[in-house]
């Protein structure tokens, strides 16, 4: 039988940090946690893959997935390069308090540590509290030692880049760039296939015994990127019913699709598969042996094989756009 669209079911993470945007925004009622920070929406993580809940591949494990059906489902070049493992996460973030600032590691730190891929990400901000805020980078020029003095001296966040943040704004966050959300700030992440993160700073937040966080202090300073950017926020601009560049990079490209009439789409120059995350409205993905419709806070994804097809908007929607170049 042929591949197909594929849907997956949503993998609810509790968070010390988490709200309840994914139910009130979304409109995924389903949750069962109280404080939800994270929906993964497309994982190949080993210890929480994505699994299938249409046709006939229904309850199969995505990587299992890569494993029988690889070039077919991901790209030739895809699978050639990442094999069994699926290589991008897809995730929607609530943070109703900070994060903590934190760094991940590189594709080459990555693998000599952990055996893993390093985790570079970018956030496409879906909706943004009055004054919220995240962090991005270094306010300034800065070195390793620099940042060992603030460290020490308990002035981190004299040394970070705070930005205000709006609905519709883009943050690349390569892999070394320390990071973090705050309060009432709601994305959809697109990263490498990696959960590996290194916390450099918890806000001095304790659990309900009083105890605090691990901090990865040491392991995070090889990681580090210690350079300093004017400017840390991606410009783009976006057509209607055309696919806006928001993001390429060697880990993968992400796209704005935002829709107000029918769009064919043609992959047949594109060796990989296709994500479409719906970040607003409702979408019905027409190919030629049928149709199947997302809405907001769901992901569906396009075997590499399919290279055809139709994108009905009900009667708008909005779509990041995600594959491999």
């Amino acid at each position: 039988m042929n591949l197909y669209p594929l849907k997956f079911k949503p993998i609810f993470k509790e968070k010390i940090w988490g709200g309840n945007k994914i139910k009130s925004i979304l409109d995924l009622d389903y949750s069962p946690l109280p404080n939800c920070g994270e929906l993964w929406a497309l994982s190949g993580i080993d210890e929480n893959p994505s699994i299938v809940t249409n046709g006939f591949l229904e309850e199969n494990e995505l990587n299992e997935l890569v494993e029988v059906y690889m070039g077919d489902l991901v790209g030739d070049k895809v699978f050639e390069k990442y094999g069994n493992e699926f290589p991008v996460l897809i995730k929607f973030i609530d943070a109703q308090q900070w994060l903590s600032v934190q760094v991940h590691p590189d594709d080459k730190l990555a693998k000599k540590r952990h055996q893993s891929l390093g985790k570079s990400e970018m956030w496409y901000v879906l909706q943004a509290d009055e004054k919220a805020e995240l962090i991005s980078g270094f306010s300034k020029e800065m070195s390793e030692q620099k940042y060992l003095d603030a460290l020490s001296n308990k002035e981190l966040k004299a040394i970070l880049n705070f930005e205000k943040v709006s609905k519709g704004d883009v943050y690349n966050i390569p892999a070394g760039r320390v990071h973090s959300l705050g309060p009432g700030i709601f994305i959809a992440e697109i990263q490498q296939t990696s959960d590996v993160t290194y916390r450099i700073y918890d806000w001095d937040r304790q659990d309900e015994k009083g105890n605090e966080r691990e901090l990865h202090t040491e392991e995070a300073l090889a990681a580090i990127d210690f350079s300093f950017q004017k400017n840390y926020k991606t410009d783009y601009h976006a057509t209607d019913n055309i696919s806006s560049e928001l993001l390429n990079c060697e880990h993968f490209t992400t796209n704005m699709l935002s829709l107000t009439e029918t769009v064919e789409k043609d992959y047949f120059a594109l060796d990989s598969f296709v994500a479409y995350v719906c970040i607003e409205g409702a979408v019905n993905i027409a190919y030629s042996e049928g149709k199947e419709k997302i809405v907001a806070g769901e992901t569906i994804l396009i075997p590499a094989e399919l290279k055809e097809l139709t994108l009905i908007p009900e009667p708008t929607g909005k779509l990041l756009e995600v594959y491999i170049k």
